[in-house]
């Protein structure tokens, strides 16, 4: 395989001054931008790209973070009309990517956000008919591929930071690889940072590599001596030592989600505030996937100013992973890497999907202490010791094909059509026992008949952008006379856990959170938080009288609207009925999370029924201790814990499930017993 590298050659002057996009003159903004992005790597690779790309279908651009390979290889397939008059589509793994990028390109082609240039993510569209440039997640688009399977309003499609395979990119390669064949219209820009390059040449037969280099200075490694025993306090020490006695620069931390993101945040504001003005101001900003538009976007907003004794302040992000690849945020100079983030894993056998928290790969921490060194030399301190980089660290993380449940996949494959799945061409197949247990879900769901054919039923649950337990909460609610209740309830739970309980306020946080729950369960209690949310008129106020997360509830209420459009759209009814609300709601979850089901066993423990799992309540449920119960999550902490519970009447799940609890397909289990006893009982009474 050829490998070609970027040469410099003469830059081009601006001989514009209309702007064919709008038919006005350009600003002297877009001229300062211009400037900039000529100043980018990926500017001296365009000539060659251009040489590629006229002579391949598929082009695979090995491209470091800050290279400028996303916001300006979009840009120059549009201005040389490569589209040929169709759109061109750039897809992102995150969606607070899909948003910054999409904004920063709209100002450097100096028109309008939602004109020629939009973007698309799950619950929010910014684009219309003027657009010509699509930045949009993976799954917005795998979703688009499903009703129209050869994607013929899209004339480029470039997929962007491929080296992260998330589910969804995976499934867009198989896909594009038979659209390409069917369309030799069609032309597709594979873009990845340095890893898995091999893997793609591979898998894109005959395709050129293009490699361009980013805009990389030193960045000097920092390792404890000994292992962190509490990696958050150390966490908040570093920030402050960096603070108090580094030259100016802003700093980027890694951990692991919202909960703990937040709580530090507070931490470092308590810690900043007792040194005064003897040191700078500290902007400090959380940074995750649930957080709203609006308050991602602070991310990109100045370091603060000099204060009175004329030291300049500066930026300090706590961030997902998100900031590992996708974004580049200017002026980072100091980069702390807790070494851990959460990933998702799924065990077939168990049925047991859950987010644990896991050591990150070494390909990871490369990728995070390189976002110290985007403008300048930088430091990166690392939380773990350079033992446990070398010995305990795998060298690069599994993708998420091989670690989740693939029910949706499966159904998203059913609906573009694709009825063997055994000779799709996955990139790295998943194991059989997990695409079996896929096929199975969605059978007892009833998306799938005897012979593994779509019904009606899996073609409306296929049109929610949900897990399709959720959606079935939806199709089946007019039954049970709760669309309200489970419009409510599944917006809350497509959200973060909203209930609030800060160290110092637990008892009072415990008070207000008293006011909504239900002895039933918990899933009505967050109907009822949701309720009491827009009885208030939607008010942040309310919300934090409460101690609910205003974010959280917001971002509840915007999934909530368009789940309302979706299914006015698909002539679903939302029909409630207060007789019998909480019964009817519990009938309807089971309808859904019937696989979710656990009963009592002696010392406190409940058994789930077909895996035979030991699992404790978690501590935050309101439940009393059922029976039976249904749950919605399963976490993996120091125990086996289930979260978000509800009580159940046994003999409602053979009314309801029939097909799943038929059981001559059981295993020996107490829960066997005791539904058989149900079963015997019921038929003396006849």
């Amino acid at each position: 395989m050829k490998r070609l590298r970027s040469r410099s050659p003469a830059r081009k002057t601006i001989n514009q001054s209309i702007n064919p996009f709008t038919n006005k003159q350009y600003s002297n903004k877009y001229r300062k931008l211009r400037e900039e992005r000529e100043k980018l790597p990926i500017f001296d690779a365009l000539p060659q790209f251009d040489k590629m790309f006229n002579k391949n279908q598929v082009v695979i651009l090995q491209g470091e973070t800050g290279s400028g390979k996303t916001t300006q290889i979009p840009q120059y397939i549009l201005e040389k009309g490569y589209a040929k008059g169709k759109l061109v589509a750039c897809t992102q793994p995150r969606r607070v990517a899909a948003m910054s990028v999409a904004k920063r390109v709209a100002e450097e082609m100096d028109v309008e956000l939602g004109q020629q240039v939009g973007y698309s993510i799950r619950f929010e569209e910014c684009a219309g008919p003027n657009t010509l440039l699509k930045y949009l997640t993976d799954g917005m688009l795998l979703r688009e591929a499903m009703t129209d399977p050869t994607l013929d309003k899209y004339g480029v499609i470039i997929l962007d930071e491929a080296h992260e395979r998330t589910l969804s990119t995976d499934i867009l390669f198989g896909l594009l690889k038979e659209v390409l064949q069917k369309r030799k219209d069609l032309k597709v820009v594979v873009m990845s940072a340095t890893l898995d390059t091999e893997k793609f040449l591979g898998y894109f037969k005959n395709a050129p590599l293009l490699t361009v280099p980013g805009r990389l200075y030193p960045v000097e490694l920092f390792y404890t001596e000994f292992p962190e025993e509490d990696y958050l306090w150390a966490t908040v020490r570093t920030v402050m030592q960096i603070h108090a006695f580094e030259e100016p620069g802003d700093i980027l931390v890694f951990l692991t989600g919202e909960e703990e993101i937040e709580s530090t945040c507070d931490s470092i504001r308590k810690e900043a505030a007792r040194y005064k003005d003897n040191v700078g101001k500290l902007s400090v900003i959380p940074l995750y996937s649930s957080l709203p538009p609006a308050m991602q976007q602070k991310i990109f907003e100045p370091a603060p100013e000099v204060n009175s004794n004329g030291i300049p302040g500066r930026k300090c992000i706590l961030s997902t992973n998100i900031a590992e690849t996708s974004l580049t945020i200017d002026g980072i100079v100091f980069v702390i890497d807790s070494g851990l983030s959460k990933q998702k894993c799924y065990n077939p056998r168990m049925r047991v999907e859950s987010l644990l928290v896991s050591p990150i790969s070494r390909a990871s921490a490369k990728q995070r202490a390189g976002r110290a060194g985007r403008t300048r030399p930088g430091k990166c301190y690392r939380l773990y010791t350079e033992k446990s980089y070398k010995r305990e660290l795998v060298e690069s993380t599994a993708p998420e094909i091989l670690r989740s449940n693939l029910a949706n996949v499966v159904l998203q494959l059913k609906i573009l059509g694709i009825e063997n799945l055994v000779d799709f061409d996955f990139i790295d197949p998943p194991s059989p026992e997990t695409m079996m247990r896929a096929l199975e879900t969605l059978h007892y769901l009833r998306a799938l008949d005897d012979e593994g054919e779509l019904t009606e039923e899996g073609r409306l649950m296929s049109e929610f952008p949900l897990d399709p337990e959720l959606s079935k909460l939806l199709i089946i609610s007019p039954k049970y006379s709760c669309g309200e209740e489970m419009l409510n309830l599944v917006a809350m739970l497509t959200s973060p856990n909203p209930f609030l309980r800060p160290r110092d306020h637990e008892d009072a946080a415990d008070k207000a959170k008293s006011k909504f729950v239900n002895k039933d369960g918990d899933h009505i209690t967050l109907i009822n938080a949701y309720q009491g949310f827009e009885n208030e008129g939607r008010q942040p106020y309310w919300c934090s009288k409460n101690f609910l997360n205003p974010r959280t509830m917001r971002g509840a209420a915007e999934i909530r609207d368009q789940l309302v459009v979706k299914m006015n759209k698909l002539d679903i009814p939302i029909i409630s009925n207060k007789h019998n609300i909480s019964e009817n709601i519990r009938k309807c979850i089971i309808s859904g999370f019937f696989m979710q089901v656990v009963h009592k066993e002696k010392a406190n423990f409940y058994m789930t029924l077909k895996e035979k799992q030991h699992v404790a309540l978690h501590p935050s449920t309101g439940v009393m201790r059922p029976d039976w119960a249904v749950y919605h999550e399963y976490v993996l902490t120091s125990k086996k814990y289930i979260r978000i519970v509800s009580s159940i009447n046994p003999e409602w799940l053979i009314e309801i499930a029939p097909q799943y609890f038929d059981l001559s397909h059981f295993p020996d289990t107490n829960g066997k017993k005791l539904l058989q006893e149900i079963i015997d009982g019921k038929n003396t009474q006849k």
